[in-house]
C-alpha cells in the first residue's frame, strides 16, 4: 500500500522535501527525484504531498503530518467540527467510543484529544492505514485502535457511545436517499440505540420527516457555511432541533414554535445563519429580534429594533423597492456605489449576471438583496450593521 511505503525512512525524507513544493514545478521536480529514488515511491510521495496541501483547509497545520486518501480528504470532517462533536461526547461522560466508517481518522483524532478511547473501524484497507498512521503521527496511538472490518460485524458491548459516518457518495455522486447510504440510515440508527449515547452524521439536507422521533437533530455551520447534520441519541434533549455556529460555538435549540407571520419591510433586515434555517429555527430567531418574515416562504426577517444575535446577520435597510434593474442602476450611480454585494433568496436573477449589468463605479459600498416581498419580486438595499 502507498501509505506503508511512505512510512519508511526514505518515504519520510521525500515527504519532508515536498512539504511546501510548488505544484507548478512538479514535473521537473519529479524527474529529478526519480533519478535518486524509486519511481513508485516518488509518485506516492508527490500524491500525498498534494493531498496534504488540499487538507490544510480542513486540518490546519496537522495536515502536514497526516496521511490521506483522495476520498479521505473530500469526506473527512474538518477539525473545528470534529472537535465540537468530541467535546459534546466528553461532556456527556463518554470514555470509550466506537467510530464506525472512520475513514482517515479525522474524528478519531479529535475524540482521542478529548480523552476518549476510540475503536476506529473501516472496511477500506487504505483508509485504515491512513487512520493508524495519523493516530501515531499525532501522538494518539495509545487512545486509538484501528480495525479493518465491516462495521456490521463490530460488537458494541462495552462501549459508552457510537459515532457513525456512513458513505453518502456513490459512483454517480451524492446519495440523497438516506436508505441508500452505506450503511443505510436505518442500520446506523439501530446501532446507535445499542449504546448509551450515539451520533450519526447525515447530509445537511436530510428531510425532517426522516429524523427519528427519539433523536436530537443538530445542524452545524462553520464560518457561515453549513457543514453537516448529526442525529444524536441519548442526550435527553428537551428540544428536537439544534443549530450550532462555529467557530464561536453559539448554539440555539428549539423546533416547537409556530410559524412566523409575514409583514412589511422595516428598518432592519436579519439574515439567519444557514444552520438556523436548516434546523427550522427561524421562528426562534424571530422571537429574539421581535421580527416578521418579509415573505411567508423566504427566510429573511425584518424588525424595527436592532437586536444583537449570533444567529443572524443584521443589515440596516435604506430602500425596499419592486425589482427594477434600471432603477437599481440609477440609485447606485446616484450614491457613487462601486462595491456591490448581491445576496438572493427566492429570486431567479443570478448575482454575477446582475453585477455585470450594473457596472458599478465609485468609492461607496452597498448590499443588495434580491428576494420576494409579499409574493412579488423585490430588491432591498442596505448595509451590514
Amino acid at each position: 500500500m502507498e501509505i506503508a511505503t511512505l512510512l519508511t525512512d526514505e518515504g519520510q525524507d521525500l515527504l519532508e522535501l515536498l512539504r511546501d513544493h510548488d505544484p507548478g514545478e512538479e514535473l521537473a521536480l519529479a524527474t529529478r527525484l526519480r533519478r535518486e529514488h524509486p519511481a513508485e515511491l516518488v509518485s506516492a510521495a508527490l500524491g500525498q504531498a498534494r493531498l496534504r496541501q488540499r487538507a490544510r483547509a480542513k486540518f490546519g497545520t496537522d495536515a502536514d503530518r497526516m496521511y490521506f486518501t483522495a476520498d479521505g480528504v473530500e469526506q473527512a470532517t474538518r477539525t473545528s467540527v470534529a472537535e465540537w462533536r468530541a467535546r459534546r461526547f466528553a461532556e456527556l461522560g463518554v470514555r470509550r467510543l466506537a467510530d464506525l466508517c472512520c475513514g482517515v481518522g479525522g474524528d478519531a483524532v479529535a475524540l482521542a484529544r478529548a480523552g476518549i478511547s476510540v475503536l476506529a473501524v473501516d472496511r477500506s484497507p487504505e483508509a485504515c492505514a491512513a487512520a493508524e498512521a495519523n493516530a501515531r503521527a499525532l501522538g494518539l496511538a495509545g487512545l486509538v485502535e484501528v480495525r479493518c472490518a465491516d462495521v456490521a460485524d463490530v460488537d458494541l458491548a462495552g462501549f459508552d457511545a457510537v459515532f457513525t459516518d456512513p458513505a453518502r457518495r456513490g459512483a454517480r455522486g451524492r446519495i440523497f436517499d438516506p436508505e441508500a447510504y452505506s450503511p443505510p440510515l436505518s442500520w446506523a440508527v439501530a446501532a446507535g440505540r445499542r449504546t448509551r449515547y450515539a451520533a450519526l452524521k447525515v447530509a445537511p439536507g436530510i428531510p425532517h420527516e426522516a429524523v427519528p422521533e427519539d433523536a436530537e437533530a443538530e445542524w452545524v455551520s462553520d464560518g457561515g457555511d453549513v457543514k453537516e447534520a448529526v442525529l444524536w441519541f441519548g442526550t435527553g434533549a428537551a428540544q428536537p432541533h439544534r443549530a450550532t455556529l462555529l467557530p464561536g460555538g453559539a448554539t440555539l435549540t428549539g423546533g416547537r414554535l409556530p410559524d412566523v407571520a409575514a409583514g412589511p419591510v422595516r428598518r432592519y433586515l436579519y439574515e439567519p445563519d444557514g444552520a438556523v434555517i436548516r434546523a427550522h429555527l427561524v421562528a426562534e430567531v424571530a422571537e429574539q429580534v421581535g421580527g416578521a418574515l418579509v415573505d411567508p416562504a423566504i427566510a429573511y426577517l425584518t424588525s424595527d429594533a436592532l437586536v444583537r444575535t449570533p444567529f443572524a446577520t443584521a443589515y440596516e435597510v435604506t430602500d425596499a423597492l419592486p425589482f427594477n434593474l434600471k432603477r437599481l442602476r440609477a440609485l447606485l450611480r446616484e450614491r457613487r456605489v462601486g462595491t456591490v454585494v448581491v445576496k438572493k433568496r427566492g429570486s431567479a436573477v443570478e448575482p454575477e449576471e446582475l453585477r455585470r449589468r450594473l457596472r458599478p463605479e465609485g468609492p461607496e459600498s452597498c448590499t443588495v438583496f434580491l428576494t420576494r416581498v409579499a409574493g412579488a419580486p423585490a430588491m432591498l438595499l442596505g448595509h451590514p450593521v
